[in-house]
This record gives structure tokens, C-alpha cells and sequence, in this order.
């Protein structure tokens, strides 16, 4: 139960990283970045390529980091800055499109095939504690996110430019009016968006192993998921609901019959359907944004 435990509180780590910087940009502007996942991938791509061309790990995972904040502000740029008086629903189609155009290029540009990366075999060690047996990179999952997380709290609570942001999530309009330059809020919303996903990236490739053009779907799913579950705009309740999906999906690995273990992600979001029809704004209150 305790390796169980683990694995979840690892699993839940990365979803709540990546929850928080999708509730993070709607906590401002009331929408979704759809182009969210290939923050993820393009992080991948940057690590895996970097050590396949026999660089450091370290300058990998730097220049997969850097590559990955980039790309949130690109897409803050193209995607959503032009669109600023335009319907919610022409800059939804817009965030698709810069979804679409980053997966073609990595498919035209590197390969259509998985590129896989040689974990360190210091990350693939397991430590036996007793009779539990904790996985390294498991470890440094957790602690990673909760210094992310940390990090996090401190610049939305002690910083200027944090506490407009809050003050934005609550009421962009009267924000603007007490002097906060709506242009600054959203690029800083983007960039703490972008390096929430580029950490969650980082350990989400370390974890699987491998990029694909298409793997920013299932980190974009279990984002959406889990800010749902804690309430739309909601930082501490897309928390909860990171770890509350984890710990559902651990679960049901755990107490399912083996013919279906491969439905887990089918039966987890049918029960979490459920739960909302009962409970329509998950944990939280939904917190409303707008465009601005």
C-alpha cells in the first residue's frame, strides 16, 4: 500500500504542475490554452534531442526548460494577443491551431516515430526501504513539484505583479482600474504557465521515456480533468484535483481486475462525470475569468 502510495502522491505531482499552469491563464483571461500540451512536447523534444546529439543532461534539461516557457509566450503572442477583442470561441480555434501547426512541424520537421532518450542510470535506481521499494526518479518527482509549487505560492503571495495577478483572477476589470497593465498580467500568467508545463515536461519525459508529436494530448486531458475537479480558476483546487486523479487512477490499477487495467483512464473519467453531475463546479468554487 505505502509503494502505492508513492506512486501516487509521483503521478499527482506531475498533474498538479500541469494543472495549475492551465487554471493559471484561465484564472486571468476565462479561457484555455488548447495549445497547452505542446509546451510538453516541445520540453520533450528539447531533452531527448539534446541528449541524443551527446549533451549533458543538465544542458538538456536547460535548453528543454527554456524551449518550453518559450513556446507558452509564442503562443500568448500569436494565438491569443491578435485575438484580445475577438469571441471566445475564435481564440479557442486559435490556441487549436498553434496545437496543430507545432505537431506537424515536429512531424515533418524531426520524425512521425517516438524518439526515445537514454535515462542516467542513477534515475532508473530503485531504493529498498524495508520491504517498500521507492523508484529514484519517483523521489525527484515529488520533491521538484512541491518546490515548483512552493515557488509558486511565494511569487502569488509576496510579489507585486503576484498579487495583481490574484486581484486579476477575482476582477480583471477593477485591477485594470487600480493601474495593473492587463498586457503584463497575461504575458506573466503565460510565462509562469509555460514553466509550470515545461517542469511537468521534464519529468513527464523522464518518466515515459520517450517524445511523440502527439504526446501533449494525454498531459492536456489530465490538466483539463483535474481543473475541472478543483474548480475552473481555482490554483488550490487544480492542486487537490491533480492529486485526486492520481490517486483515482493509482487506485484502480491497484483494485481492478487485470482484463481491465486497460480502461482504467475510461472507467476514471466516467466517475468523474458522475461527480460532477452532482457536484458541476467540482471541489471549488468556479472562479470567472475574462479576455481582456
Amino acid at each position: 500500500m505505502t509503494q502505492q502510495l508513492i506512486n501516487a502522491l509521483s503521478l499527482g505531482s506531475i498533474y498538479a504542475l500541469l494543472a495549475l499552469g492551465l487554471a493559471v491563464v484561465f484564472s486571468v483571461l476565462g479561457l484555455l490554452n488548447f495549445a497547452y500540451g505542446e509546451i510538453v512536447t516541445v520540453t520533450s523534444y528539447g531533452v531527448v534531442l539534446c541528449v541524443a546529439a551527446g549533451a549533458p543532461l543538465f544542458l538538456a534539461v536547460v535548453v528543454g526548460f527554456t524551449l518550453g516557457a518559450l513556446t507558452s509566450l509564442v503562443t500568448e503572442a500569436v494565438a491569443f494577443r491578435p485575438m484580445r477583442r475577438a469571441p471566445a470561441y475564435a481564440v479557442v480555434f486559435s490556441s487549436f491551431a498553434v496545437a496543430v501547426i507545432i505537431q506537424a512541424t515536429i512531424r515533418n520537421v524531426i520524425s512521425p516515430r517516438p524518439q526515445g532518450i537514454a535515462v542516467p542510470a542513477w534515475l532508473d535506481r530503485v531504493l529498498s526501504l524495508g520491504t517498500i521499494r521507492v523508484p529514484v526518479l519517483s523521489l525527484i518527482t515529488i520533491a521538484i513539484a512541491a518546490v515548483a509549487m512552493v515557488a509558486l505560492s511565494a511569487l502569488l503571495q509576496r510579489s507585486r505583479h503576484g498579487i495583481a495577478m490574484q486581484a486579476a483572477a477575482q476582477d480583471f476589470q477593477a485591477t485594470r482600474l487600480m493601474g495593473a497593465k492587463a498586457g503584463n498580467l497575461i504575458r506573466l500568467a503565460f510565462l509562469i504557465s509555460g514553466v509550470l508545463a515545461a517542469v511537468a515536461g521534464l519529468l513527464w519525459v523522464m518518466r515515459v521515456g520517450s517524445a511523440t508529436p502527439g504526446m501533449g494530448f494525454t498531459p492536456l486531458l489530465q490538466a483539463f480533468v483535474a481543473v475541472v475537479l478543483g474548480g475552473l480558476g481555482n490554483l488550490r483546487g487544480a492542486v487537490a484535483g491533480g492529486f485526486a486523479l492520481a490517486f483515482l487512477e493509482v487506485s484502480l490499477q491497484v483494485f481492478l481486475p487485470n482484463s481491465l487495467v486497460p480502461f482504467v483512464q475510461a472507467i476514471t473519467l466516467t466517475l468523474i462525470i458522475v461527480l460532477l453531475y452532482f457536484r458541476p463546479h467540482g471541489f471549488g468554487r468556479r472562479v470567472e475569468g475574462r479576455l481582456a
